[in-house]
């Protein structure tokens, strides 16, 4: 029974970035942790500022992380969960109202839902859509700041909501493209609300926090307070452009710039000591070129700081200035620059920490999942996973069809690339006709079968 439970809960993610696809599948424990069976990461090429710029190379990067993850878990994916990011991202307030007729009735989830229903007809402007309808706090009658009516008795049901929207066209490349790679969207979720979900503890959201996740083409920014997201809002830009700063200043190639601001890469100037000489090959047989490390920090120095101040500006635009006990979480692929979080903390005066995604992870996980990196897949996965419930297995054909094996670590990974017909399989496993229990007839029969060893004995398979 637990297997079967694994099975159907087992979930796919897919982050679709400006630096890189990642395809991630997994599934919770017994003890409400999460269980990594797959991962598959390639660079990506047809995303610009996180919206899709060309569609063939995107499905090309979709397609190969999907295969990735798919040999690493030893399954076929059928449907994902996708993330949506960019800087067409917006968000508003606006306050709802609903008149009840029967004022001795109880107010229970339907009253909500219509609420949040409602919220859906708004008019936008042209080529925009809803994407998320958060509510705020409610107001029965004439009383205020309720964070959970259901139970309450009264005539006037009122809430305030954060609204979050998006460009259709946006998002209709993200799901062409996900079709094109021959797979389901099985629903859609902003990014920044799925980092927040792996690297957020619930007493930081209740203090009230803001997340800061650098990725490589946008900055998104999530504040929390009171345990609900306050403010949502997008950056034009993030990691890509202190890297095209480093390959200006200091005349370098793209990869030799990324690779400067990664290895020998500080954000705070003040703290570089020894003021190393980095040596460049020249091209071809010229002469090699010399970059001070005091100058290198300086350049990423003034990017970050930029940064920071939009960042800055948004927090008192949100009106939570002052009132985020929390602090400042980092997190993305620009958040691994050296000292980072200390030119955060000097230069907006909150306290600031680097955020990983092992907040829900299980015990032995890869340290490759660690990297603030892999926040925003994590985030999705465990966010689709909350919201799967009874529904169907996000895998089609879970575990490929294996001839005469029952230890599922000992399977070559090669095993994933073949198709799965279940007429080859006969209605009943061995297991069930020796018990004299009843057969289990169709594919939940055959994925228990086959995956009930697996799952006992390797949890947590490296990839």
């Amino acid at each position: 029974m637990n297997d079967q439970i694994k099975v159907r809960n087992t979930a796919v993610a897919l982050d679709i970035g400006t630096t890189k696809v990642c395809a991630i599948a997994g599934h919770v424990n017994e003890y409400g942790k999460l269980e990594i069976v797959g991962l598959g990461v390639v660079r990506s090429e047809g995303v610009s500022r996180g919206v899709v710029s060309n569609i063939d190379k995107t499905v090309k990067a979709i397609r190969e992380a999907i295969e990735i993850a798919e040999k690493n878990a030893r399954c076929k994916f059928k449907v994902v969960h996708v993330g949506i990011a960019g800087q067409h991202i917006k968000s508003l307030h606006h306050h709802g109202l609903l008149v009840r007729h029967d004022s001795n009735s109880e107010i229970n989830q339907s009253d909500i839902d219509k609420l949040i229903k409602d919220m859906y007809k708004l008019v936008l402007p042209p080529g925009d859509k809803i994407l998320h309808v958060v509510p705020q706090e409610y107001m029965v009658d004439d009383e205020k700041d309720i964070f959970d009516p259901i139970g309450m008795s009264g005539v006037r049901l009122e809430a305030n909501f954060h609204i979050i929207t998006g460009q259709i066209s946006a998002s209709r490349n993200i799901l062409r493209c996900v079709e094109k790679a021959g797979l389901d969207v099985a629903d859609v979720t902003l990014e920044p609300i799925a980092s927040a979900t792996s690297v957020l503890s619930s007493d930081e959201k209740e203090a009230g926090v803001a997340l800061v996740d650098i990725g490589g083409g946008t900055t998104d920014i999530t504040i929390f307070k009171d345990g609900i997201i306050r403010h949502t809002c997008v950056i034009p830009f993030g990691g890509n452009v202190v890297t095209k700063d480093i390959r200006e200043g200091c005349t370098v190639m793209n990869d030799q710039a990324e690779k400067l601001k990664i290895k020998f890469g500080s954000a705070l100037a003040d703290e570089i000591v020894d003021n190393r000489i980095i040596t460049i090959p020249g091209f071809k047989g010229r002469d090699h070129k010399e970059i001070s490390e005091k100058n290198l920090s300086r350049i990423i120095q003034a990017r970050m700081e930029e940064i920071f101040d939009y960042v800055l500006w948004e927090i008192r635009r949100s009106g939570y200035e002052g009132k985020l006990l929390a602090g400042m979480v980092l997190t993305g692929g620009g958040s691994l620059v050296k000292h980072v979080d200390l030119l955060a903390e000097y230069h907006t005066g909150l306290p600031t920490r680097v955020g990983h995604p092992i907040e829900h992870l299980a015990h032995g996980y890869s340290s490759q999942l660690a990297s603030p990196i892999y926040a925003t897949a994590v985030g999705l996965l465990k966010h689709t996973i909350d919201n799967l419930g009874d529904k169907t297995s996000y895998v089609e054909d879970f575990i490929t069809q294996v001839s005469g094996k029952k230890d599922m670590s000992t399977i070559n990974t090669d095993s994933a690339d073949q198709d799965f017909d279940p007429a080859d399989e006969d209605e009943s496993t061995d297991d069930d006709t020796n018990t004299g229990k009843e057969p289990k007839k169709g594919i939940f029969g055959r994925l228990y079968s086959l995956t009930k060893d697996f799952f006992e004995t390797v949890p947590d398979s490296e990839f």
